[in-house]
């Protein structure tokens, strides 16, 4: 009889203790497509989702309104494989830090990069991180924000084609990403910094 009892309850605490260590990290690097597949490359990442942040506007969508908003990338991750100050490295090696018009072929303000951060350890490691970026480029401007987190709006319903688009379309994304230039200006700014 007790065993049958505490069944249930180990079975929730497995299921809270697999979960207890996820935490969440919100970065926009342009094309939301790109920077979820290139997130979820990587070990210690167990999704990324493509939405919108930064804005005051409620719902945005893609094909609507948007205004105000950036494109961006909500991870969910295990800190005890990878840290958040591993996620910034590789997100810095994954964008072009100084251009102050979006990313790559995207341009217009929901394109443009930034670090969302949701308490003051994560500024502070953010601010790090974006000062060795500024010191190991003293000619060029850092145009990088780092901003408070706000509301993440998931793409969803209609638009939710938009989730894992570099799975569901690889040969169509492969053909974006391609032709936008993203992969060959991460080289010419990172060379062998940058990290897959």
């Amino acid at each position: 009889m007790k065993n049958i009892i505490l069944l249930p309850i180990v079975s929730f605490l497995l299921t809270l203790n697999s979960t207890a260590f996820a935490d969440k990290a919100i970065f926009a690097g342009g094309c939301f497509w790109c920077v979820e597949s290139d997130f979820e490359k990587l070990e210690g990442m167990s999704e990324a989702v493509s939405g919108f942040t930064g804005g005051t506007l409620k719902n945005p969508t893609y094909n609507g309104n948007h205004k105000g908003h950036y494109e961006a990338v909500e991870v969910t991750y295990d800190p005890s494989i990878i840290s958040y100050q591993q996620l910034l490295d590789y997100f810095w090696r994954h964008i072009d830090p100084f251009d102050a018009t979006g990313q790559f072929c995207d341009k217009g303000f929901s394109y443009l990069s930034a670090i969302f951060v949701a308490n003051q350890n994560e500024r502070e490691l953010a601010e790090k991180s974006k000062q060795k970026v500024i010191n190991q480029f003293p000619d060029q401007t850092v145009v990088t924000p780092i901003l408070n987190a706000s509301t993440f709006h998931p793409i969803a319903g209609q638009e939710s084609f938009h989730q894992d688009y570099y799975k569901n379309n690889p040969l169509r994304y492969k053909y974006y990403r391609w032709n936008c230039g993203r992969d060959q200006r991460v080289q010419e700014i990172w060379g062998k910094q940058e990290t897959h």
